[in-house]
């Protein structure tokens, strides 16, 4: 089978979700795991899948299923060893400490299953479902870059910001190959995208810059630091949104507010990452929030490097939580922000001389913002949520600011180490997923400290671009709106794997379906739904969707294509 008809049986008949394989090199010298991939990859005999699911006894239909014994059977609980096959036990791998559990309501797990005389099969359990691998796996909701279309075939929705002194020229994108194979426009190993070293102080603003910028759709990064604060790495935030697997245009510009003496310290990390700008400030600060633009941004980000107190774990998170309660309290003119193809000047160009995109109207109220705060204790999740009446000490995976996407706690990678503990692969595929890509070749660049290097475009390098990344599909309009107004689960998860080459992963819902005036606006994840789920027309799916060489972008075009 192809690796999409194989997807469609596992999940139409065996009711599991295959994420990836492993791809063995025809030597058998090298392999990697390849999420999605086209339908021109083959499955072999002993092909490695990876796949969610509630336990490991789901996972081991995939192993039994016999199209002889089992093709006519509709409860898939049925679906046993039959006479027709008589495959080697398989060894499942428990927790050290020899508990499992097994509820399925409290477990999800990444399993791999192999056929004999490869590895063994296992497993992560002991785990909560927020904190084992189907929240693992996907990225948290609001960090997803968002697909208005299914298809673009024009400009994308990233900020209309002037991109001149930040990265490549907008007459220069649209050369041709040759251009392409002399001047460095991805790192060495084409996993993402590169600009040549700029100076910091080419990429600081002031309020008056940032605000006649025009910053649209764009990721803002509060951050809080004093000038010694110890390094947090920024640059593995900013490289997942540079990877080459985005289009150029597709890339949302970086907006930093915090202390510049500190970011001239992280700066030599980020010099070669196209499209970031700083401005000199304070997140508490409304007037530096106003001048980023932020009730317009796709993403807000707060972050702290400062060294928590270690008298009282409750203040640990004070700033993060200020910064978060002053954005969501404050409001703002609904018409910023709004342009008009006639505004915005001859031929589609901004005064600035950017191609412009028409801009979405921003939020009203702070509290419709994206935010996502990072959090050092637990318990101050309660803190975040004025409007959350859940239980003082309710665990984490369970509050709605971490079911809703808005919190991040450090303790959620601990589920990582202990998946990976039993399941090195997991690791690899998480970071796949998460980071837009890893190889060996970059890692060892990255541990010598040498920083991205450029390196000019080959077939071999620019091949790396073509492989999946996770979008967000909407089903209220679109070839896929059909299955939003009383479909299932099943029918947009069959439509899309045949039409689009595009895996669905989860729904994205509003906690809120109501229509009335004061229904929430925030949604929640719902990972692998099962078959039968009813759709909305406000939901999201998030899919794994392929690389499309045919989106990258034309400034000549006159006109602004409307799948844009």
């Amino acid at each position: 089978m192809s690796f999409p008809q194989a997807a469609e049986l596992c999940f139409v008949k065996l009711k599991l979700l295959l994420l990836a394989i492993e791809i063995i090199n025809d030597d058998g010298s090298d392999s990697k795991i390849s999420i999605n991939p086209k339908s021109q990859t083959k499955l072999t005999p002993d092909t490695q899948g990876f796949f969610i699911a509630q336990s490991a006894d789901e996972v081991k239909r995939v192993w039994y299923y016999c199209k002889n014994c089992h093709e006519d059977i509709r409860d898939e609980k049925q679906i046993k060893k039959c006479k027709c096959k008589n495959p080697p036990a398989i060894s499942v791998v428990p927790p050290r400490n020899g508990n499992r559990q097994k509820s399925p309501g409290k477990v999800n797990s990444m399993s791999s299953i192999t056929s004999p005389g490869r590895k063994h099969y296992h497993t992560s359990a002991g785990l909560t479902p927020m904190q084992a691998v189907s929240r693992a796996f996907l990225p948290t909701p609001t960090l997803a870059y968002e697909v208005k279309k299914l298809m673009p075939t024009g400009r994308g929705s990233a900020g209309s910001v002037s991109e001149r002194p930040f990265g490549m020229m907008a007459e220069d994108q649209g050369k041709d190959f040759d251009f392409e194979r002399t001047e460095m426009k991805y790192d060495s190993t084409g996993m993402f995208h590169w600009c040549p070293a700029r100076s910091i102080e080419d990429c600081i603003l002031d309020r008056n810059q940032a605000a006649m910028t025009v910053l649209n759709g764009h990721v803002v990064l509060c951050l809080f630091a004093d000038k010694d604060s110890p390094l947090i790495g920024l640059r593995n935030l900013v490289m997942p949104l540079r990877a080459s697997n985005f289009h150029y245009h597709e890339l949302k510009h970086v907006v930093i507010v915090g202390n510049v003496d500190y970011l001239r310290r992280e700066w030599k990390m980020l010099q070669n990452l196209p499209k970031i700008s700083i401005l000199s400030g304070t997140p508490l600060s409304r007037a530096d929030l106003r001048a980023v633009n932020i009730n317009l941004c796709d993403m807000c980000v707060i972050l702290s490097a400062k060294i928590p107190s270690s008298e009282d774990p409750t203040l640990a998170d004070k700033e993060a939580i200020l910064a978060s309660l002053n954005i969501k309290a404050m409001t703002f003119d609904d018409t910023i922000g709004v342009l008009t193809q006639h505004e915005s000047g001859r031929d589609g160009m901004s005064p600035l001389g950017s191609p412009i995109v028409l801009q979405r109207r921003g939020s009203v109220y702070g509290t419709n913002v994206p935010l996502i705060t990072e959090l050092v204790n637990d318990t101050n999740v309660q803190f975040l949520d004025q409007d959350d009446d859940d239980d003082p000490d309710t665990e984490l995976y369970l509050t709605q600011p971490f079911a809703c996407g808005t919190a991040f706690a450090v303790s959620v990678l601990d589920s990582l180490m202990s998946t990976t503990y039993f399941n090195a692969n997991a690791l690899t595929l998480i970071r796949s997923l998460i980071t837009g890509g890893a190889t060996p070749e970059l890692e060892l660049i990255l541990a010598e400290g040498a920083g991205l290097r450029g390196g000019y475009s080959t077939p071999e390098s620019l091949n790396n671009r073509d492989r999946c990344r996770v979008g967000q599909i909407s089903l209220s309009d679109g070839p896929l709106a059909c299955h939003g107004e009383g479909g299932k689960y099943g029918d947009v998860f069959v439509a899309a794997l045949k039409n689009y080459g595009m895996l669905c992963i989860g729904l994205y819902r509003y906690r809120d379906t109501s229509s009335s005036f004061e229904a929430s606006t925030k949604r929640y994840v719902i990972t692998n739904p099962p078959i039968d789920f009813p759709l909305i027309p406000t939901d999201k799916v998030f899919v794994l969707m392929q690389f499309d060489p045919g989106l990258e972008y034309q400034p000549n075009r006159g006109e602004r294509d409307d799948n844009s």
